[in-house]
């Protein structure tokens, strides 16, 4: 197994506010894997990231890209603010969880330069070299809300009360035809709008959500959900709370081998129990 594997091992890891476990697999058809993902109990981080770029480069990218991420967020102080206390008076909001929402901002923005800093000094410019998709969530403070990042096409979906939903918006060309009503002929499903490392400049979706007692969140990437039906994988996350989330990893790994995915694949399932 190549040293620019999984950041942190496949084994359960005790989150405060739940469990993670996560498993990466090469697939049916590729020699490499290019997949990782991470889970840091400390901080209470999860993400996932699919990188693109050949063998070693895209491994390379995806692997920064969560380094950058998680010391990033390490070295940001949790703190909430208050009414009153934002360094400009003036500002129009006044939102106790915006330090957090701000510093998942700066982590991802780091982690896209440090991989387009990467590109540049391997001689690749603007537009070109290794990238990655970058996916996960991050609780600042126990009992907070999970603040999302999401850059590419991995996907963060929630299991609550029986529904799937998808909490990410794919940044593909696919997804923006999709969106626009466009018929006849569709760009192909894995053209990004965004990835971290080929620009200098990226524009993340971050934003923060509610965690509920009994939520389960999967992160993939796109070999998991590409050829896999939306109810097939609810029907698997269904099961999760009556087997353990190493079982229902390897589950779903083996449901998008059996519908024909050409990918990598990933899931990383965090239960929260309080």
């Amino acid at each position: 197994m190549s040293t620019w594997k999984q950041l942190t091992p496949s084994i359960y890891h005790r989150l405060a506010f739940g469990s993670a476990y996560g498993l990466t697999d090469v697939g049916l058809v590729r020699q490499s894997n290019e997949d990782n993902f991470l889970i840091d109990p400390l901080l209470r981080l999860v993400a996932v990231a699919d990188g693109m770029g050949g063998h070693d480069g895209g491994e390379i990218a995806a692997c920064l890209a969560l380094e950058t991420v998680r010391d990033a967020l390490a070295a940001a102080a949790p703190k909430k603010s208050s009414p009153g206390d934002a360094a400009d008076p003036d500002a129009t909001w006044q939102d106790e969880h915006m330090p957090a929402v701000v510093a998942v901002h700066e982590a991802v923005d780091a982690a896209n330069a440090r991989v387009y800093g990467a590109n540049l000094q391997g001689g690749r410019g603007e537009g070109s070299g290794m990238g990655t998709t970058l996916t996960g969530f991050w609780q600042s403070l126990p009992g907070g809300p999970l603040v999302i990042f999401h850059v590419g096409d991995s996907r963060l979906y929630r299991y609550r009360d029986g529904e799937l939903a998808v909490l990410t918006r794919d940044q593909t060309m696919y997804q923006q035809a999709l969106e626009a009503g466009v018929s006849g002929d569709f760009p192909p499903r894995n053209l990004l709008l965004q990835a971290i490392g080929p620009t200098a400049a990226i524009a993340p979706d971050v934003k923060a959500c509610t965690s509920h007692p009994g939520d389960l969140y999967l992160l993939c990437s796109d070999g998991l959900y590409g050829n896999t039906p939306h109810a097939a994988i609810e029907q698997v996350l269904a099961g999760a709370h009556a087997q353990a989330l190493e079982h229902c990893c390897a589950e779903l790994i083996a449901l998008a081998k059996a519908h024909g995915s050409r990918d990598n694949i990933t899931a990383v399932l965090a239960l929260v129990e309080r």
